[in-house]
């Protein structure tokens, strides 16, 4: 599935000519039509200039999440939703499925969970928590290629290698496993939780926006809402929540970074404590872990 971002066209000229309507040439001669559509083998190429991009930004700004899902699913062909299980990604699904459910045969947006093997208990219990409450809503789980376990993976690559070697870390668990997930299932756009209240990089996001490197269309349905609007929504829509939430966390990853968030700090002030690390790899530019991705498939390349 590709995206192409095209350059805004030049508008046409038009001249005014009176149409016969007897006149068969003309197209608008009443019988029958010879157009006959054929069924469609593969889905239709995204083709949204950045003028369009800027527009399409402009009219949701105002609308609401629903409201903008809804649009999305007709929009874009191959719409996913990649998600960890944190609250906006849990709203984001809420919604979905009751959209699903105003028109059951319409097409599943599907979630893409990412296993990192490292996740708290708590969020696996959530998992299967979710998998109970809707039915409705297919999950798809990748891991990092090949392992099953942590233990696995440190035998593979050193013992808490997520501290001495953070960006090849990213890129096994999250990277190479998200751009497989999009690969497997020819994922033309995606659904994030990133809204512009968490900050750091996150503060001027739109809520469409184009990942020019990964081909891919990002959309960040809440991006206008604060956090006590998304908590809001789980609440008063009785949405399954992280446990863990209810112990002073309010942005939830990996168990060996994430901490709880103090008074009057930002909500994802607790992930990666100390260091001025604020994304976990797959908003980073995909170009960032281009040398690793090479060392990676140069060592499970076959010896000629």
């Amino acid at each position: 599935m590709s995206v192409i971002m095209e350059q805004a066209a030049a508008q046409p000229s038009y001249t005014h000519e009176k149409i016969d309507p007897n006149d068969i040439e003309s197209g608008y001669a009443s019988g029958q039509s010879d157009y006959s559509p054929s069924p469609r083998t593969e889905k239709p190429v995204i083709s949204l200039s950045k003028s369009h991009i800027e527009y399409l930004n402009e009219q949701m700004e105002s609308m609401h999440p629903m409201d903008i899902l809804r649009f999305c699913r007709i929009m874009f062909p191959n719409l996913y939703q990649s998600t960890a299980f944190g609250l906006t990604g849990l709203a984001t699904m809420d919604m979905l499925s009751k959209i699903q459910k105003e028109n059951p045969e319409s097409r599943t947006v599907d979630l893409i969970f990412l296993d990192t093997l490292y996740h708290f208990k708590e969020t696996y219990d959530l998992v299967d928590r979710v998998r109970e409450r809707y039915p409705n809503v297919p999950i798809h789980i990748f891991k990092p290629d090949g392992m099953e376990s942590a233990e696995q993976l440190e035998e593979t690559y050193g013992e808490k290698f997520y501290h001495n070697a953070g960006d090849m870390y990213d890129f096994i668990v999250k990277v190479e496993p998200l751009q497989r997930a999009y690969d497997e299932l020819k994922v033309a756009a995606v659904l994030n939780g990133r809204r512009r209240s968490q900050g750091a990089a996150r503060g001027s996001i739109p809520i469409i926006e184009i990942d020019e490197e990964r081909n891919i269309v990002k959309i960040n349905p809440l991006a206008a809402w604060s956090f006590a609007q998304v908590n809001q929504y789980i609440k008063e829509n009785n949405v399954p929540y992280n446990a863990l939430l209810d112990q002073g966390y309010k942005s939830v990853g990996d168990w060996h970074s994430t901490v709880p968030v103090g008074e009057g700090e930002d909500e994802r002030a607790g992930r990666w404590k100390g260091q001025s690390k604020t994304e976990c790899g797959i908003h980073n530019k995909k170009s960032k872990y281009s040398e690793i991705a090479t060392q990676m498939e140069s060592k499970t390349a076959p010896v000629s």
